[in-house]
């Protein structure tokens, strides 16, 4: 019969999250988390398997607790437009409040690991799809009620935002400065409201006469 577990995972898993996310997968060692989470090694490996088992589980559960419930929360409340520039201004907040300079565990892992484990490459790719199908369908549902601009097509204005969003992650980390990343977003923000303006304003202005 198995012994239950005389740790909370939740807990323990927070705990490899500001390890990994301080230090990176690499630099990290089996002693290291082991001490940040406060469980003997051999419960580690017990619970996790080893230490790249518990980096998934880890770096799955960070992005669960942020981009994730960011969508959760601010798609279905929000109009597709007001929902893209929320979640933006949030990335930007959430960028200039990190004081350790930490960046994003996800992006972090893109460029540290992915590219050499298929496991964690598939991890990054996986979760980049969602994000990048969050602003596709965002921007779909906003073509249509004539709040984002026809002018160009909803995949490629998605695939833009996928990269001003992985772009402020890594510049943030560098320059965290918010007149820079607001320079960066208010652009595409207009390349998204186009034509789509300009043709509400005239609608306005019809209605008036």
């Amino acid at each position: 019969m198995a012994r239950p577990r005389e740790f909370d995972e939740a807990a323990v898993l927070d705990a490899a999250i500001e390890r990994f996310w301080q230090r990176g997968y690499e630099a990290t060692s089996v002693r290291d988390l082991a001490d940040e989470m406060n469980i003997a090694g051999a419960s580690l490996y017990n619970a996790f398997g080893d230490k790249r088992g518990l980096y998934a589980r880890a770096l799955n559960r960070y992005l669960d607790q942020t981009f994730r419930e960011r969508i959760r929360r601010i798609e279905p409340a929000m109009p597709p437009r007001e929902a893209i520039g929320t979640f933006l201004q949030e990335i930007i907040k959430r960028s200039l409040t990190d004081k350790q300079r930490r960046g994003c565990m996800l992006v972090n892992s893109a460029i540290e690991s992915a590219p050499f484990d298929p496991d964690f490459l598939s991890i990054v790719a996986i979760f980049l799809d969602e994000v990048e199908a969050f602003f596709f369908r965002s921007v779909s549902k906003g073509q249509k009620d004539g709040s984002i601009t026809r002018d160009h097509s909803a995949e490629d204005l998605s695939k833009s935002l996928l990269g001003l969003l992985l772009g402020i992650r890594v510049l943030a980390r560098v320059r965290p400065d918010r007149k820079l990343l607001e320079g960066l977003v208010r652009p595409v923000l207009g390349l998204l409201d186009g034509a789509a303006t300009v043709r509400s304003s005239s609608v306005r202005r019809t209605k008036s006469h």
